[in-house]
């Protein structure tokens, strides 16, 4: 008898209709959309684990590619062109198709394109890394949709920050498990043609573990992907999603994860394999930030002002990276410090699937995810650029030249700051106060 979720009350757990009548979401139910959040959490790790590898062997890309460091960094930032416009049509295809028929292939994509990189040469990477990110993106808003919609709003955004603890436990692993790998022989190209058979593998196995009943309804609301889209893209509070959360991870995602292991060796004198580690530090921070970030704001029930207080925080480590002395602060403690904040960026994820109807919930996830990254997308060639012209394009650059191509990051994480102000709370303790009867006077 073929079954569909429903989606459920807040504070309810998930709700099965079944042949036009309503009964209780089960324990077997909740297993389903465990291991359906689980095996797609695992996917993520490795995307992520693709995304940030290309940092720790930038010089190995440059002589394979016949090319110099800054143009690499112009192919890697490339994920991001596949990445961010395909996460519309992933979020579109979760509310059409379900996540059992989308998200296996997206691994394949990714793997395939792990493959072509592999191959070598400006244009084969160029090709590889866009399908990477076309692929990749499958991952996070599949394991957000099944997070938001086949479980309870009072959890929704801790298991939101959980899933980007595997994303960025992922991104760890590409820097301080693959780096010392680099260092001792393994070669490039051998290590993208492993990644690229792991993603054709991981396809089979998301293929085999999703489970059928997964599928969403069939738009029993009359609404079609093109509606989806209007609706959620004219609502402001989405707007200002997309810009909070690409404001908070452009840190990550261009200076740490593309140049922080090259800032730390040519602006401070660090050994490879101790800049490897240090910035290894900030996606370990999001490991802990993430889920850490998303349960106090469920506890809280509010979403605001956990994201201007972490936002703060981040601002000030990132301050401190780019313009403070390297022996004040224990070894580590800054990159940690500022992965952990700079986790704030998924409640936006969380804001913007209240904020729209419900039964758009994958086309949220895609838009606030094609708005973020669009930044990256955008601005990574741009600081590539920046930091070849400020140094005059040499080959080894200075501290100045860091300081003065990535101080605008800190104006962005300011900019983010601000516009949290502007975003209507939609956390359940605000919820419920809108709903309470008003007491006349």
């Amino acid at each position: 008898m073929a079954t569909r979720p429903r989606i459920p009350a807040s504070g309810s757990v998930p709700v099965l209709v079944t042949q036009g009548r309503t009964e209780p979401g089960t324990g077997r139910n909740l297993k389903v959309a465990a291991i359906a959040w689980f095996v797609a959490a695992i996917y993520y790790f490795f995307q992520y684990v693709l995304r940030s590898a290309p940092s720790v062997m930038m010089p190995q890309l440059a002589s394979a590619f016949g090319i110099n460091v800054i143009s690499v960094a112009s192919i890697v930032g490339l994920f991001y062109y596949g990445y961010s416009p395909f996460s519309l049509i992933a979020g579109a295809g979760m509310d059409r198709l379900g996540p059992r028929k989308v998200i296996p292939i997206g691994a394949a994509v990714a793997g395939l394109g792990a493959l072509l990189f592999a191959a070598g040469g400006s244009t084969a990477g160029s090709v590889g890394r866009l399908l990477q990110g076309a692929g990749g993106v499958f991952a996070p808003v599949g394991a957000i949709y099944i997070a938001s919609k086949y479980f309870p709003p009072s959890q929704a955004a801790t298991l939101i920050g959980a899933t980007q603890m595997f994303g960025m436990a992922g991104g760890a692993a590409g820097q301080f498990v693959v780096g010392p790998l680099i260092a001792r022989g393994v070669t490039w190209d051998a290590f993208w043609v492993g990644m690229g058979i792991s993603g054709l593998v991981i396809s089979v196995v998301l293929f085999l573990l999703l489970p059928k009943d997964d599928a969403p309804a069939k738009h029993d609301h009359g609404h079609s992907i093109v509606h989806g889209f209007y609706v959620v893209f004219k609502n402001p509070q989405s707007i200002l999603c997309g810009l909070i959360s690409g404001l908070l991870f452009i840190p990550t995602t261009i200076f740490d994860m593309v140049w922080g292991v090259r800032y730390l060796q040519e602006a401070h004198g660090f050994d490879y394999a101790s800049a490897v580690l240090r910035t290894s530090m900030v996606p370990l921070g999001w490991i802990i930030g993430c889920p850490l970030i998303g349960f106090i704001s469920d506890k809280l029930g509010r979403r605001k002002p956990v994201i201007i207080a972490a936002a703060t925080a981040l601002l000030l480590c990132l301050a401190w990276i780019l313009f403070g002395r390297t022996d004040i602060f224990p070894p580590y403690v800054l990159g940690l410090f500022a992965g952990i904040a700079s986790g704030s960026a998924m409640l936006p994820y969380t804001i913007i699937k209240e904020a729209n109807p419900p039964y758009f919930g994958g086309i949220a996830t895609g838009v606030v995810n094609f708005l973020n990254f669009t930044f990256s997308a955008l601005l990574g060639p741009v600081f590539a650029w920046l930091l070849q012209r400020l140094s005059g394009e040499a080959s080894e650059m200075q501290l100045k030249h860091y300081q003065m191509a990535f101080a605008p990051l800190l104006l962005g994480v300011a900019i983010a700051i601000a516009l949290t102000f502007l975003l209507k709370e939609t956390g359940l303790k605000a919820q419920a106060s809108l709903s309470e009867p008003k007491q006349e006077a």
